[in-house]
């Protein structure tokens, strides 16, 4: 097998370490990002709903910023919603400041009972430019 291409963002690679991944992949043409969730520079998780799907994003994109990409060249989404009922509003009216302007990458969403202390997690699939 080939040795993977791994993009690190800056100042978290001992967090992917420490927990045994990656957080993103280049590879033909694609960058695949491990699911992002709004934790602080520890690990520990934002108590508040919408500081953390922010700090999500913000992990997302120094991801996505390490690779040379911006969240344009995300082509698919998938998000990881504990209780969606009751948390998808706090958490759409954030994507707005993320997301651009249309067209939009594809989008799938995922209610989940349980994600390690955090609400949200954002994955993606991104074109490298």
């Amino acid at each position: 097998m080939a040795k993977r291409d791994v993009v690190f963002p800056s100042g978290r690679q001992a967090l992917y370490e420490r927990n045994r991944y990656s957080p993103a992949i280049r590879s033909n043409g694609f960058l695949f990002v491990s699911g992002q969730v709004g934790s602080r520079e520890d690990g520990s998780p934002e108590p508040d709903l919408e500081a953390q799907v922010r700090r999500a994003f913000d992990n997302l994109n120094a991801i996505l910023k390490a690779a040379g990409c911006t969240f344009d060249d995300v082509v698919d989404v998938t998000v990881f919603i504990v209780d969606p009922e009751s948390n998808f509003d706090t958490i759409w009216k954030v994507l707005p400041d993320y997301w651009g302007s249309a067209p939009h990458p594809t989008l799938t969403g995922i209610g989940v009972t349980w994600l390690y202390g955090f609400q949200f997690e954002i994955k993606v699939i991104a074109k490298l430019p």
